[in-house]
């Protein structure tokens, strides 16, 4: 079983005390590549410096929502640097989130399109972050997105509705460990089952979004514990998890361009 957890943060400082063996979990349960994800641009930075220094870690650079306040012109450009690296194969995350809304809503609005337009320049597949935008997301990405389709809508919680748009839009979709969480998974549980097989993604979010069984004994998720998100998965459609993995192992190296062969 080869598994691709296609976001995560080991750029997160509460790895620093372990981080190689953090690695050699991730590997001994399978997983053989990681894509760490950017939310601002020290982050950025830090992922793609990981990306060069361990063969089985790929970057994303971007600002988060959370993050739009920080963006600048002189920051566009610094990221647009970044993604000229080989392991850059991302931009993101991006999107809107108006639940916590640690950024306004029309800077958030103002930074997600202009990081499409770079992204749509570089022809790179773009991680989205939305959360509670009431269909803002939606309508950004069918009036601004010049490469529908090319993206991941990252650790998916919306409605049956959404799904079925960003489908008909060409995205592949996200499945965190929230999957795995009796109460809280329960929608996603439903819905996931109507997601054709080759548009999904497992992911872990680490640090956060630990899942079951791992969250019954430690708060810290890393990328071994993206091994529960398939077998849930698995189990919810009625599918063998080997032959689920190298589905998903493919749509994850396809979106980002990763050889299929890879070792």
């Amino acid at each position: 079983m080869k598994l691709f957890d296609s976001h995560c943060h080991l750029d997160d400082s509460v790895y620093d005390p372990d981080f190689e063996l953090v690695l050699q979990r991730a590997g001994n349960a399978g997983v053989s590549a990681m894509m760490v994800v950017g939310v601002n641009l020290k982050t950025s930075q830090k992922a793609a410096v990981l990306s060069g220094a361990y063969k089985e870690i790929f970057a994303a650079v971007g600002f988060h929502p959370h993050d739009a306040s920080q963006a600048s012109e002189s920051g566009m450009e610094v990221l647009e640097k970044l993604a000229s690296n080989p392991k850059v194969l991302a931009w993101g995350e991006i999107g809107l989130d108006f639940n916590r809304m640690h950024s306004p809503r029309d800077v958030q609005e103002k930074w997600l399109i202009r990081q499409l337009a770079l992204a749509d320049s570089l022809y790179l597949p773009v991680i989205f972050h939305e959360r509670e935008s009431g269909g803002r997301l939606l309508e950004i990405l069918k009036q601004y997105h010049r490469n529908p389709g090319n993206g991941v809508i990252h650790c998916f919680s919306g409605t049956r509705s959404e799904l079925t748009q960003y489908l008909d839009m060409g995205f592949s979709i996200g499945i965190t460990g929230i999957l795995t969480i009796q109460s809280r998974g329960a929608d996603l549980r439903e819905l996931v089952t109507e997601i054709p097989q080759d548009r999904i993604l497992i992911e872990t979010d680490a640090p956060y979004l630990t899942p079951a069984p791992e969250k019954n004994h430690t708060r810290r998720n890393e990328p071994a514990f993206v091994r529960s998100v398939l077998l849930k998965l698995a189990e919810v459609r009625g599918e063998d998890p080997d032959e689920l993995a190298d589905a998903l192992w493919n749509n994850t190296c396809r979106l980002f361009r990763v050889p299929l062969d890879r070792e």
